[in-house]
This record gives C-alpha cells, sequence and structure tokens, in this order.
C-alpha cells in the first residue's frame, strides 16, 4: 500500500461524506416543511429515522477519513504495515482490505476474543 491509494482512498471516503451531509441537509430541509407533530404523521417519524440513519453513516464515514489520515501518518514515519502491538508485519491482504489497520490478524483476534 502506498500513499497515493491510501489519499485515493481517503477521497472516496470524503466524498462519500460530503454526499451524506448533502443527503442529511436535504432531510432537514423536507422536515422544516412538514408537520412538527410526528406522533401523528406517518411521514414524520419516516424523515426522523432516515435522518438518523444519516447521522450514523455520516459519523462512521468521519471515523474512517480519520483512520485513513491516521495511517498516511504511518505511512510517513515509517511505521505503516507494522502491528502496533507485536511490531510484525501486518500482511498485505490485510492492508488490501483494511488499509487503515493497525494491528496484525493474529493481535486483532486476540483483542476480539472474550476473557473469561
Amino acid at each position: 500500500m502506498d500513499r497515493t491509494t491510501l489519499e485515493a482512498g481517503r477521497a472516496r471516503v470524503a466524498e462519500r461524506a460530503a454526499s451524506l451531509e448533502r443527503e442529511l441537509g436535504s432531510l432537514a430541509e423536507q422536515q422544516s416543511l412538514t408537520s412538527h407533530d410526528d406522533e401523528h404523521d406517518p411521514e414524520g417519524v419516516t424523515i426522523a429515522v432516515q435522518r438518523a440513519q444519516l447521522q450514523g453513516l455520516l459519523e462512521a464515514a468521519r471515523v474512517e477519513i480519520a483512520e485513513l489520515d491516521r495511517a498516511v501518518t504511518r505511512l510517513d514515519d515509517g511505521t505503516y504495515g507494522f502491528c502496533a502491538t507485536c511490531g510484525d508485519p501486518i500482511a498485505p491482504e490485510r492492508l488490501e482490505a483494511l488499509p487503515a489497520a493497525t494491528t496484525c490478524i493474529r493481535c486483532a483476534e486476540r483483542r476480539r476474543r472474550p476473557r473469561f
């Protein structure tokens, strides 16, 4: 994975976030034009649900942008592609699937396992 690929991925996610923000703005405008009595307005609940879903997607996109920014920083300082936990190289296939990965698959699996 190189800087150009990471930055291209970041640009795609940033465009997705911008699109979600536009859609959210449009929904907010729709909501302002409809009845404010959501309890008795069947469309009111739908708009509120759509807005909540878009806000969740937008937050996820913002988190992904921040993760990709940190990946570019790691690339610049020479730590990209190495596990932050054990220091071993992260498999290229993992980086291809998750460009912002900070751990190798072994350490990621250890983290996910519940400890009893």
